[in-house]
């Protein structure tokens, strides 16, 4: 009813339309779901490389590889995201003075990425995670925690970089 009433307000004043981005900086920022999606790339691609190095595959397993690389390209952009949105909206001058190379490790970090969507090459995805927990590494030191690195505990038990949350 309100709609219906503001359509028609609308249409016989003639109501200049506005567009609007809200961008508010909820200071809540972890690298983890980057890293994580680094992992499920290596995990893809892990998966991907079993399925293709069958002889013959049936149809279920065509489907199956199809989904894989979906996946793997879903996470890999995935992780440009995650890491663009800290980058631009957590980094800001003392934060880039303290690790002066951080734009050019972001720069790495899309291009790896992209190169991860384009291609299944598991020491590309390998290099992606490890680009990652650099960052992940200056995130946390740019907020004085000191980082400590654990394999994960599932496929693909990679190496990632963790906080130490308490300082004991």
């Amino acid at each position: 009813m309100i709609a219906g009433l503001i359509h028609a307000f609308d249409n016989k004043f003639g109501i200049a339309s506005a567009a609007a981005h809200c961008d508010i900086p909820c200071k809540i920022y972890d690298p983890i779901v980057a890293q994580v999606s680094c992992l499920s790339v290596l995990r893809f691609i892990d998966l991907i490389t079993e399925l293709s190095d069958k002889p013959q595959l049936t149809a279920a397993e065509y489907s199956q590889l199809s989904r894989l690389t979906r996946e793997k390209e879903m996470h890999a952009n995935n992780v440009k995201e995650e890491i663009r949105v800290i980058w631009g909206d957590y980094f800001k001058a003392p934060q880039l003075e303290q690790f002066p190379n951080t734009h050019s490790l972001v720069h790495e970090i899309m291009l790896t990425a992209s190169a991860c969507k384009q291609h299944i090459v598991r020491d590309k995805a390998e290099q992606l995670l490890s680009l990652v927990n650099e960052f992940a590494d200056s995130f946390w030191r740019s907020k004085n925690l000191s980082t400590y690195t654990a394999t994960c505990p599932y496929p693909p038990s990679e190496k990632v970089v963790y906080p130490r949350l308490s300082q004991h």
